[in-house]
């Protein structure tokens, strides 16, 4: 039996464009398109594309309960078995839509296969309505993503449904508990896990705990009027032309550069490296992501102290946290050894 899937997929993957086309609405079309064309191939004759929603990143993001809408009356005319998202890597945009159509189609009783990197936050936020697929953080990992995805979508036509737990169908767990029977009842388990804990020996819990990145917040400052403040930001502002070559996506690096004397950003001085959101507005005037002018403005009113010579910049768009996080590190410690008293961070 062929399964009748609905795939859904952005502007980019869809051949309408990039982040010029972002704002583009629902469009309905016949068959596949894109990695779908590749995707219906690994699926041998089990399972059928029907139809492809293509849908801009931002027009989805921005207008998500018309969009929502428009994919459940789609969903609810085509009446599919199955309906695959992406896969959407570590793009956030991307990522946070596949898992909202996701739990669209979970609501009207449609199961959905995806593809994410793991610290995509549409991984975290909708992963109880979806089988997610775990990726490489960037599409140079589709050769990898697809044939995953044709896996796991062959095991769920096969298994009409009823899908192994995730070390067994290869997804990612989707913080959901079931019932299940042991040989062993659950107090013989636990104190066999504690022996293996106390001895150092390896064991698997059975429900993992979340782990949560806790910061502890700084006193405040007391006197802005004495304060020296600093401007970091993950909107990619840069000197023109770009001089550290900081990438669009993904970022391996970030810069540091000098604003001393000067007044405010013009778009002759300065522009964004990011290529997640339209750069228009802000290589029209850098100010708007980058804000020198308004703190310059309080430097002259005695509202701060000073604004710091230098200001740190990367793109966020894809990085991962534990890039951020060491961007982060990095950073913090060359504001605290220039006795900067609090930094504002900007982003997109």
């Amino acid at each position: 039996m062929t399964i009748k899937i609905v795939h859904y997929i952005n502007q980019f993957f869809g051949q309408k464009g990039g982040e010029e086309a972002a704002n583009l609405p629902i469009e309905l079309v016949n068959g596949p398109v894109g990695p779908g064309a590749a995707l219906q191939g690994l699926l041998a004759g089990k399972g059928e594309i029907v139809k492809t929603i293509i849908c801009g990143d931002s027009y989805f993001n921005e207008n998500e309960g018309v969009a929502c809408m428009g994919i459940r009356e789609i969903l609810e005319e085509i009446k599919p078995d199955l309906l695959v998202a992406g896969p959407a890597f570590n793009a956030g945009r991307y990522g946070m839509a596949c898992g909202k159509v996701g739990e669209v189609a979970h609501g009207l009783g449609i199961a959905t296969i995806s593809g994410m990197y793991n610290e995509n936050p549409g991984y975290e936020l909708y992963k109880n309505y979806s089988y997610m697929v775990p990726t490489s953080n960037s599409a140079a990992g589709m050769r990898q993503a697809l044939p995953a995805m044709a896996a796991l979508i062959t095991a769920w036509a096969e298994k009409e449904g009823k899908l192994g737990t995730p070390e067994e169908e290869g997804y990612m767990p989707r913080g959901l508990r079931v019932n299940v029977f042991s040989e062993e009842r659950g107090a013989k388990r636990a104190v066999n896990m504690l022996i293996s804990k106390l001895a150092g020996e390896s064991f698997k819990t059975e429900y993992e705990m979340p782990v949560f990145d806790r910061v502890e917040p700084q006193p405040p400052v007391l006197d802005l009027s004495k304060a020296t403040i600093a401007l970091v930001t993950s909107g990619g502002v840069v000197p023109k032309g770009n001089p550290d070559r900081i990438e669009s996506s993904s970022a391996s690096k970030f810069g540091e550069y000098s604003i001393a004397g000067l007044q405010t950003l013009t778009c002759e001085s300065h522009e964004t490296a990011h290529g997640g959101y339209d750069p228009v507005a802000c290589n029209q005037d850098p100010n708007r992501v980058l804000p020198v002018d308004v703190l310059r403005d309080m430097e002259r009113e005695g509202k701060i102290g000073k604004l710091h010579d230098l200001y740190y910049s990367t793109v966020g768009n894809g990085t991962s946290v534990a890039n951020a996080k060491a961007y982060g590190h990095a950073i913090a410690m060359h504001l605290l050894n220039a006795g900067v008293s609090a930094a504002i961070l900007t982003s997109t």
